[in-house]
């Protein structure tokens, strides 16, 4: 499951990119926003009033499930979305320390570069059953 900021432009459009190219459906969404990630994110440790990050929760439906964010969480959606896009995977030989600095870096500008909506977008019938509420 992919959480992600609703009313970030930046994040709705990396959505939009998901829900084209993930082609074998392997993702489902959650808004931070929503209840749903307003849970998740407690149930993780983290705090649902500051949304600073996306984040992946892995095998989420089963006992093994785990939390990968920032720089963490792109590269392993890129490397489930297949050719070409897992070759960004290089970029894990970039250390984690500098990939999450560049993260934050985009994420505090993200709002004034991207845009921030009024509410989170509702999305559209043909994929609504891959997102959770």
């Amino acid at each position: 499951m992919a959480l992600y900021d609703g009313v970030c432009g930046l994040c709705n459009r990396l959505l939009q990119f998901l829900l084209r190219h993930d082609h074998r459906g392997l993702f489902s969404f959650a808004s931070l926003q929503s209840a749903v990630g307003h849970a998740m994110v407690e149930q993780l440790g983290g705090n649902p009033g500051e949304l600073t990050t996306f984040a992946v929760v892995a095998d989420y439906r089963t006992r093994s499930a785990h939390v990968l964010t920032k720089s963490d969480a792109a590269l392993f959606v890129a490397r489930e979305l297949g050719w070409p896009w897992k070759a960004m995977r290089v970029l894990a030989l970039v250390p984690k320390g500098l990939r999450d600095r560049t993260y934050d870096l985009v994420a505090r500008r993200r709002y004034g570069m991207f845009g921030r909506y009024d509410r989170c977008l509702v999305p559209r019938p043909e994929v609504r059953s891959r997102f959770i509420d």
